[in-house]
């Protein structure tokens, strides 16, 4: 049985308090940076099930390339979705295209991350 909404946020929300660095690689394709999330905030989209929203506050923590600046804070904006094919069927999975919002989950969405201090 696929997990509701509501469940899968909280899922979230206990998976992220345990912490641990995001890997991802610099955008020159030279190296890694390392961040630690700082803070959350998640919504369902208000008009499909099977898709959730997230905002998170970032820091960077550790890099590959010297001229990097460690304590940078930047803001992750994407998607969980339940996948329609392959192995991902019927299982939460990250959005891996540019996420589209309704307009009202949109304000919605920043309101609720500037409440909870997730949004600085």
């Amino acid at each position: 049985m696929i997990q509701t909404a509501e469940e899968f946020i909280q899922y979230k929300v206990e998976q992220f308090k345990k912490g641990g660095l995001i890997k991802v690689k610099d955008i020159s394709r030279k190296g890694f940076h390392y961040w630690k999330r700082e803070a959350w905030t998640f919504i369902p989209q208000s008009n499909y099930d099977g898709k959730v929203f997230v905002i998170e506050r970032l820091k960077r923590v550790k890099s590959d390339l010297k001229s990097t600046k460690l304590g940078d804070i930047e803001y992750r904006f994407g998607y969980y979705i339940v996948g329609k094919i392959g192995r991902a069927n019927g299982k939460w999975v990250w959005g891996q295209f540019c996420p589209l919002i309704p307009a009202e989950d949109f304000q919605k969405l920043l309101d609720k991350a500037k409440r909870e201090g997730t949004l600085k």
